[in-house]
């Protein structure tokens, strides 16, 4: 007797082909047979699943998670496995929660706490490998798979100090990193906007990406700047990849700001050229035109040397902010020489590139600010009765840095550019918190409802090919992303005439709806389009190449 058969749906199986009307059987967390002739109609089911007129695809992969404590918190976070995610990346953008640096644990945490936040989660482990033994032992609603984080492998080599790396504090890294992928890093991540790892120069990261090389894993880098230096960021991102034979992934490719949105098309030509000399390139994309990280990334970058502590003594002294103010009014008018030598060379002046009326906050730790959520720092700072720079730099003080932003910065039509690509793997970027985005519910409905259906900028097929067996195959997740007789039973039945995102920046926190069943690991997630409670994630390692 099967666990479950999935009946009479269109099978979407993950491999840009179809959709065919089939049975699928699946049991011991295995998909046991995916039948097209009937023989299934009769075979005993401890429970069967009506698919007719449904979708039966593979689970979704979601490439770029910031769910690294979420996924361990209680209750179990259901955003994600409501709107069909089976499977997170987690330890973006060079920032998580292992390894943890000898002596700055402290430190760590309050680095990461904007972004990750920090559920009552006791942080039992060190070492990266202890951090993936707690996630496969926690009961995670979902699998997950780890990157390395870039940022605490640096700081247990140098700190948070904003200079390059000696030889010997650069090997001390490559160690941490070499450790950390033999237990089961799937790959290393970086965020050049987020110190310390902004801090390192390209010999840094060549190095480390050779180390990532050679245990045939993958480079996923926020890169340095989105806006008016994309281009070069691409090249900079382009030439580190080339130089140290890694498989590159950047996260959440896009044009920032009006002024950059026209760089499209050189941007695409660029990674279009390299994947023609034969480099592996991808990228994901979450499907909404504005963004969301922490308050932090809109200053200097310098102003986070030596971490969180000696950011808020800064915003508090009357130097560190002139210089600052300073910074936010004349670096669009500076050299590249002076930019330089102020440590801003690649900032990106959201004043001058976005505009504070374009930056909503989203989340902030006390009761006493949280009339802030949902208004913009322009809208703030006129109930304040200040300068925009001066609301940013007093509200991080005020809430001890843990503060959030959304930023409207991005063109629908170039949005729908990027996605077209064939190498567009979809993904959340999901940060929990406050007035969240409205991608940690509803990314991947928004794509099958609006730009499938509605729109038709992707195939129903290609669609879930980019959301299922590529994010699995460039994680070297063996077994998983299609709908194939012996694969995990990670499975998604949606409806494909009502799927559709509910949640909106006023209101993001509502679910969608057409996600009707969620399998994962062959345990029943979702039924009838609500989360039952199941915690049969696991943690996922890559299968490196011999």
């Amino acid at each position: 007797m099967f666990d479950y058969i999935i009946r009479g749906g269109s099978v979407v199986d993950g491999s840009g082909s179809g959709p065919v009307r089939a049975d699928i059987a699946i049991s011991g967390g295995k998909i046991s047979a995916v039948s097209q002739n009937g023989d299934m109609a009769t075979a005993p089911a401890r429970r069967t699943i009506d698919a007719g007129g449904k979708v039966v695809c593979p689970g979704f992969v979601d490439t770029h998670s910031h769910s690294d404590l979420m996924v361990l918190s209680s209750p179990p976070p259901e955003p994600k496995v409501r709107q069909g995610v089976t499977t997170e990346l987690l330890a973006q953008d060079g920032l998580s929660v292992a390894p943890v640096p000898a002596g700055r644990r402290e430190l760590l945490k309050r680095l990461v706490s904007s972004l990750l936040g920090l559920p009552h989660v006791d942080w039992t482990w060190t070492s990266f490998a202890e951090y993936l033994a707690a996630l496969d032992q926690g009961g995670m609603p979902v699998n997950a798979a780890a990157l390395v984080p870039h940022g605490p492998v640096r700081m247990a080599a140098m700190g948070m100090e904003a200079r390059v790396a000696t030889d010997s504090e650069l090997a001390t890294m490559e160690g941490i990193l070499d450790e950390a992928l033999s237990a089961g890093g799937v790959g290393l991540s970086t965020g050049m906007i987020y110190p310390p790892c902004s801090f390192a120069d390209d010999r840094e990261l060549i190095a480390l990406c050779r180390v990532t090389a050679r245990h045939g894993g993958i480079f996923v880098i926020h890169m340095r700047n989105e806006s008016e230096l994309l281009i070069q960021s691409v090249k900079e991102t382009l030439a580190i990849a080339e130089q140290s034979g890694v498989a590159l992934h950047i996260s959440h490719l896009k044009a920032a700001g009006h002024a950059a949105w026209p760089k499209v098309d050189e941007m695409m030509t660029l990674l279009s050229d390299a994947l023609a000399r034969g480099m592996k390139v991808t990228w994901d994309q979450y499907p909404y035109t504005a963004g969301c990280t922490v308050l932090t990334a809109t200053l200097p970058p310098w102003t986070l040397e030596g971490g969180t502590p000696a950011l808020l003594a800064r915003l508090a002294s009357p130097e560190g902010r002139r210089r600052i103010n300073q910074e936010f009014a004349e670096s669009p008018r500076m050299s590249p020489a002076e930019r330089a030598e102020r440590g801003i060379a690649t900032w990106d002046n959201r004043k001058h590139t976005l505009g504070w009326e374009h930056i909503t906050i989203s989340s902030v730790k006390s009761q006493a600010n949280r009339w802030c959520q949902g208004l913009s720092i322009a809208e703030i700072a006129q109930r304040r009765g200040q300068t925009s720079e001066d609301t940013i730099m007093d509200l991080l003080l005020e809430e001890d840095a843990d503060v959030n932003m959304i930023l409207h910065q991005g063109s629908e039509e170039r949005m729908k550019q990027i996605m077209a690509a064939p190498e567009t793997i979809a993904c959340t970027d999901g940060i929990y918190g406050g007035k969240p985005h409205p991608r940690l519910f509803g990314s991947y409905p928004r794509i099958l409802g609006k730009y499938v259906r509605d729109e038709k900028v992707v195939s129903l097929p290609e669609a879930i090919r980019k959301m299922t067996s590529l994010p699995a195959q460039l994680l070297g997740l063996s077994g998983r992303g299609l709908i194939k007789q012996g694969y995990s039973a990670d499975v998604v039945v949606f409806d494909p005439a009502t799927v559709i995102d509910r949640g909106t920046y006023e209101r993001p926190d509502i679910h969608p709806v057409g996600i009707d069943y969620v399998l994962v690991n062959g345990a029943l997630a979702v039924d009838g389009g609500a989360y039952t409670g199941a915690r049969a994630g696991r943690a996922l390692v890559r299968q490196f190449p011999a």
